[in-house]
């Protein structure tokens, strides 16, 4: 039974439920990292970290501080939350953006300002804030979280390699650049529509 339902949470969110394409969540780098592949996929893999990381640490923070039935203060401090996540999911991305300049420089100048930009990206957030009210255990939480980083990663590359193709089509001039970019969003959230008839 645990299994079935840790394999409807993965293909739910990463296909279903796509946190990019159903949700419209986290569009800023997904319309601005999407146009070369190699930043595409090193945001795509900062963000599965972050919101691995963040599902995990703000799953504890709730359970452990927050609610007020496991709380070690004993008392309802649930109102902390969305505060205490952002804080959380920040220190998260410090973190991962100081590694990302120490390893990969040429990662981190191709990234740019989006980089940073994952503190507010409104998908880590939201990720979090699901795991709560859908009410998973912690390990639920940990494969929504990668789930969700995966699924925003998969959109990510399928918009890269779209836009590198489209740069050497034949595209009317009124159209080049982000009119013709915005229309490939839409489309995709088109393709992506088609697997909510699924039945997991």
């Amino acid at each position: 039974m645990e299994f079935s339902k840790l394999f409807a949470i993965i293909i739910g969110t990463i296909f279903i439920n796509n946190f990019v394409i159903v949700r419209f969540l986290g569009l800023c780098p997904y319309v601005g990292v999407s146009k070369k592949l190699d930043s595409a996929l090193g945001m795509g893999m900062a963000v599965i970290f972050v919101m691995t990381m963040a599902s995990t640490i703000t799953w504890l923070i709730y359970n452990f501080l927050l609610h007020p039935d496991t709380s070690i203060f004993g008392v309802d401090l649930t109102f902390l939350r969305t505060i205490t996540f952002i804080l959380s999911i920040a220190v998260l991305v410090q973190f991962v953006e100081m590694v990302i300049q120490k390893t990969a420089p040429a990662l981190y100048k191709a990234l740019g300002i989006y980089l940073p930009l994952i503190t507010t990206n409104c998908a880590v957030l939201g990720v979090s804030i699901l795991n709560i009210n859908e009410q998973y255990n912690f390990l639920e939480s940990l494969v929504n979280g990668i789930s969700a980083g995966i699924g925003f990663t998969l959109v990510l590359l399928l918009m890269a390699g779209i836009r590198q193709r489209l740069e050497f089509a034949n595209v009317p001039k009124s159209l080049k650049g982000m009119p013709i970019a915005f229309l490939v969003a839409g489309c995709m959230a088109l393709a992506f529509l088609g697997f909510s008839g699924l039945k997991i």
